[in-house]
């Protein structure tokens, strides 16, 4: 009667090359059914939405391009982020810079030479005639970074690195900060930016990044940089349908600034392409092109809306660009107050089938007028896990009433996916649940709203070392399986090209335990000691001398405390891998100084962590 529930980063497919962030299978509670039971994948530049039911031809596809920066880069999407506390206080709803309105004249700015036969110069009045739009069009910077991304296939080198644009805008004066998005700073060596009419570039500094919303703070020290800058201000509203929108940036197509202008055309709860997030979004028929990521959205009032961030691709439609809406970026921007760095959008994590068949409904105990959820998995690291069970039914939500199709009320007229109403609250908040459960109604409470831990994760950042983790041991090279790993081996369809077993393990296998991760025999490097064992590539480890791999640093242990005569790998499939604990250690000087490896670990495993302590107890599984 069901279709399997699918992750949700096969949703989006992307077109272009580059780096790109997916969704983690327990990233959020599935939205409503016509997206729950679609598959989802990222990309930077462009990414395709097609529901799991679908053929699989490419004609049934839908392209989606994320507005990536400006310049011919094949990323343009995606955040990194330098560490470092956020701004001491941040001031949203600063009075902004408006301008006033020009009053008369045709062609005000421009002068006419009379003498040289009408020539038309500017000389620099009535800031060139665009006073009239009403919005501080000097508080827009276009941003410039410098891209440094690891190489996840060679996790001890990085890649070449390459230079991208985008916009920005201020948003605090007195504390100096300006707001743009994540991916447009994606493993930055170098950000700087740029004011509009400025010939200068200022060095800025990344004080903290939103990977789920898709926000970046910068700040920059240079006071020439904050002279007579404007300032936007924020909207506390979200838009209604058919309000005006004026999108300003530094799009593909020139150097200066570029003014398009549309109407709301929808908001909703939507996939943010950045880590394929479920957040409120507003979509736009003014024109988001590469470069306009970044940039603020103005309503008639010349309050900022939004934050242009991902497009429709022209492919197949035309003009459809989307906004991450000022309650997005104000909960992003209030998370570092409360929190003083940022912790996310919370999600319950669970998986949910829709309440929509009568039979159903009955049969769980559901009365005539009761709506809601059923719970089909809790994941065990998650809040909810102490109170939720599989097969509760759940009502409401902070008492919101849940319908059946997964909803709740947001307008008139207008519902919402309730991922929304969880993605509202704060990290170590209460939750008051009320659920169904063997046909009796409960009132539940989550008393500390925590993160979930992420056995797949979609990026790596905000960890002490924001690159892959390694380990070399003979020429073995075992790594952690994330998203970006997989992506680098296998490309953007690597649901498609990946070992099976490793699919399905991303897919539907959930962290158990603080610190759980699956480890990956990436390659074989070339040694006498690892003659035979060539063909073992990309594959699972499971054990090492029967004992059950927790994580990388696990292995490390168990390699480096071996005391029997034989180093035995178990991997998936039964396939089994036999060293000798003394060769393999000559041989791995001897690998790392034959193939110009600078170390045998990565340096995060060379610091001492306590991950392991929170662990598992060890348990032997057979060979």
């Amino acid at each position: 009667l069901f279709e399997p529930p699918v992750p949700p980063w096969r949703m989006w497919r992307r077109a272009l090359g580059g780096l790109s962030a997916a969704a983690h299978p327990v990233a959020a509670v599935r939205p409503p059914a016509s997206v729950a039971l679609a598959s989802l994948r990222v990309a930077p530049s462009t990414v395709s939405f097609s529901s799991s039911s679908s053929s699989g031809d490419a004609a049934h596809d839908t392209w989606w391009r994320r507005s990536a920066p400006g310049s011919p880069n094949p990323m343009g999407r995606r955040p990194t982020g330098p560490k470092g506390s956020p701004p001491a206080a941040l001031d949203p709803g600063a009075p902004a810079g408006r301008l006033k309105k020009k009053r008369g004249g045709a062609q005000p700015g421009l002068a006419v030479d009379e003498e040289e036969g009408g020539s038309y110069c500017g000389d620099g009045s009535e800031d060139e005639g665009l006073e009239g739009l009403g919005v501080p069009l000097d508080a827009v910077v276009k941003v410039w970074c410098v891209h440094s991304m690891p190489n996840f296939s060679l996790p001890w080198q990085k890649k070449r690195q390459f230079r991208s644009s985008g916009s920005g805008f201020c948003i605090s004066k007195e504390k100096r900060v300006i707001l743009t998005n994540a991916h447009c700073i994606e493993w930055a060596a170098q950000v700087k930016v740029q004011r509009r009419g400025s010939d200068t570039k200022h060095l800025a500094k990344v004080e903290s990044v939103g990977w789920e919303c898709d926000c970046a703070v910068l700040s920059v020290e240079d006071d020439e940089f904050w002279e007579g800058i404007q300032v936007v201000q924020l909207s506390k509203k979200v838009p209604h349908l058919e309000e005006p929108v004026l999108c300003v940036g530094f799009p593909v197509g020139g150097d200066t600034i570029s003014v398009t202008s549309g109407v709301v055309s929808r908001v909703e709860v939507m996939t943010y392409a950045q880590t394929c997030a479920e957040l409120l979004g507003i979509q736009i028929d003014a024109a988001i092109n590469s470069g306009n990521s970044g940039g603020p959205a103005f309503n008639s009032a010349g309050e900022c809306l939004g934050m242009a961030f991902q497009s429709l691709g022209a492919d197949q439609a035309e003009n459809i660009g989307y906004v991450i809406p000022t309650v997005v970026i104000m909960h992003f921007l209030n998370d570092l107050l409360k929190h003083g760095k940022y912790t996310g959008f919370p999600t319950l994590g669970i998986d949910v089938q829709t309440m929509e068949n009568a039979h159903l409904r009955e049969a769980f105990g559901m009365a005539p007028k009761q709506k809601g959820l059923l719970v089909s998995r809790v994941a065990p690291t998650t809040a909810a896990s102490k109170v939720l069970n599989a097969g509760d039914v759940l009502l409401s939500f902070d008492k919101e009433t849940i319908a059946n199709d997964g909803t709740i009320q947001f307008r008139k007229h207008e519902r919402v996916a309730f991922s929304w109403l969880v993605a509202q609250k704060y990290y170590g908040e209460l939750a008051e649940l009320t659920v169904l459960r063997d046909g009796k109604e409960l009132e539940l409470r989550i008393e500390d709203f925590h993160p979930e831990e992420s056995l797949v994760p979609v990026h790596l950042f905000g960890r002490s070392h924001e690159g892959p983790s390694y380990m070399i041991v003979a020429g073995l090279v075992f790594t952690t399986l994330s998203v970006p790993f997989l992506r680098s081996e296998f490309g953007e369809e690597w649901d498609c090209e990946a070992p099976v077993e490793i699919v399905h393990r991303v897919m539907n296998q959930r962290a158990q335990f603080k610190g759980e991760e699956l480890v990956v025999l990436t390659q074989v490097l070339a040694h006498d000691l690892t003659v035979g064992y060539e063909d073992l590539e990309n594959v699972m480890l499971v054990s090492i001398n029967d004992i059950t791999v927790k994580n990388l640093r696990h292995c490390l242990d168990i390699i480096e405390g071996c005391s029997e005569k034989y180093l035995r790998f178990s991997f998936q499939n039964n396939l089994v891998l036999v060293l000798k604990p003394e060769d393999a250690k000559k041989a791995t000087t001897e690998a790392l100084e034959q193939h110009s490896i600078p170390a045998a670990t990565s340096p995060d495993l060379a610091e001492p962590s306590a991950v392991l302590a929170a662990s598992a107890p060890t348990t032997p599984t057979p060979a």
